[in-house]
């Protein structure tokens, strides 16, 4: 099984892969890491998943945890109470740590990740992908996932279609030294976000700064990083200064365009992450999203390789995680008109500004940020069906620490009900929690409720159409 891509979405994919036994070769094009952080966080639903495979420890040990308020379009407004998560709290973590973590954890589990490997050719068949490197290497898969970001080669050479809006504005982005004293930038930055809310400087320690300040245009080529002299001259046409920045350790720029892939599937190639979807950065989800991506497609591609998925799992990919991203995309789309400086959308953020006041406003706008409120349709039942559900307390434990192996998981508060010809690919515990108001539920391998209730025969459906038949 081949990944392309060393980034979040690929390492994350590539281990799930390997929790069912799946020889798993990650192939990334960069020599190195990425030194670029473009994200600054994780949010709710993506520490749950850590924690449903037991890496959180590793991210908090390295992290800040933060309130979840005023992530919608930076309005400012408090977090809700009493969100559906045992974990109401943006982690801090630059995305560099990130990378650095979930690469230790696929190493850890068996994934081979090589380095500059670029995919520049490939075809496929019945049986298997072919895929050539720029150095002529051939290379042989069942499958092929490219998880190799918005610029996807792996996307171009399928052949997928990837319609939306191209960038309208373009950002700076860089980490540098300042010869300003912080007062001072505080100072301006206060009154430059009045109106210009693409414009900031954080401080990272250590005499480092992240600067983020509107470029004077859009570039034909983003991947070609800004110059320090370019950063210094936008700084002073927003900021009426440059705070004297020198010394980059790294400049980027990213612009606000949309895109979808037409198809998330072709034959045995699969996209997931930035190389399915584009959007701007406002909110904080694409690296989330991504990660999102390959906890809900790694557990379906390792049983069609592994041989036990009900006819359609492996489809259900994209009917479950495209419509996710569209809704995304719309979101983003609507947070840039909020930070446009023409009147019009400035009447319409105070409107929104004055709506989030109202709890339950505020609640929906943050869950979708957020992503705990999700639901994939699967179809008429419980109110939990198609949901994930949180951590929960159990008299022997809590449930995700139940869930580390990446199987499915029959919680069973009644100990009359049975798995048995699913003992291969989902477990059976027999324990109770005040927190959950149902006999028992099915959990499939990412926390998503395939089944609820107390009747052996609606259990033993639910099993057959995500676990394949009995042993």
């Amino acid at each position: 099984m081949i990944v392309a891509g060393a980034g979040p979405t690929g390492l994350m994919l590539a281990a799930e892969l390997r929790l069912h036994g799946v020889h798993v070769l990650v192939l990334e094009k960069d020599a190195e890491p990425t030194p670029v952080v473009r994200s600054l966080g994780l949010h709710a639903r993506s520490v749950e998943v850590m924690d449903q495979r037991g890496l959180l420890e590793r991210f908090l040990a390295l992290g800040t945890q933060h309130p979840v308020g005023g992530f919608f379009a930076a309005i400012p407004a408090r977090a809700p109470d009493r969100l559906d998560t045992a974990h109401p709290y943006t982690l801090g973590i630059r995305q560099t740590v990130t990378d650095r973590l979930l690469a230790e954890h696929a190493v850890e589990v068996g994934v081979g990740i090589r380095r500059g490997c670029e995919v520049v050719a490939l075809c496929q068949d019945d049986h298997g992908v072919s895929v050539e490197l720029a150095d002529g290497t051939r290379l042989r898969s069942r499958y092929l996932v490219g998880c190799d970001g918005g610029r996807s080669a792996v996307r171009r050479l399928l052949g997928v279609g990837f319609p939306g809006e191209p960038a309208r504005v373009e950002t700076l982005l860089g980490e540098m030294e300042l010869t300003a004293e912080w007062d001072t930038v505080t100072a301006v930055m206060a009154e430059v976000r009045k109106t210009q809310l693409r414009f900031g400087v954080m401080p990272l320690g250590d005499g480092l700064f992240r600067v983020v300040v509107p470029a004077a245009g859009v570039t034909g080529d983003r991947g070609v990083p800004p110059t320090l002299e370019e950063v210094r001259r936008q700084l002073r046409a927003t900021a009426g200064t440059d705070f004297g920045v020198h010394s980059p350790r790294w400049l980027s720029r990213f612009g606000d365009g949309t895109r979808l892939a037409e198809r998330y599937r072709s034959g045995r190639v699969l996209l997931a992450g930035d190389a399915a979807h584009i959007h701007p950065p406002t909110g904080g989800q694409g690296l989330n999203l991504g990660v999102q991506d390959a906890f809900n497609l790694g557990w379906k591609l390792a049983a069609e390789i592994v041989g036990w998925a009900p006819d359609g799992l492996l489809d259900t990919y994209e009917s479950e995680r495209r419509p996710v991203a569209a809704d995304v995309l719309d979101t983003t789309r609507a947070q840039m008109e909020l930070l446009s400086l023409e009147p019009g959308a400035r009447a319409v953020r105070r409107l929104v500004t004055e709506l989030m006041g109202f709890d339950d406003v505020n609640r929906y706008l943050i869950e979708k940020i957020i992503a705990i409120g999700i639901r994939y349709d699967l179809g008429e039942g419980h109110e939990l069906l198609g949901r994930r559900l949180r951590d929960i307390g159990l008299e022997r434990g809590r449930l995700y620490a139940q869930m580390h192996a990446g199987r499915g998981l029959l919680l069973d508060q009644t100990g009359r009900l049975s798995a048995a010809g699913w003992a291969d690919r989902v477990d059976h515990l027999v324990d109770v929690s005040e927190e959950l108001d149902v006999p028992a539920v099915l959990l499939r391998p990412d926390g998503h409720v395939a089944w609820a209730g107390a009747d052996q025969h609606g259990l033993l459906d639910g099993l057959r159409r995500w676990f394949g038949a009995a042993a």
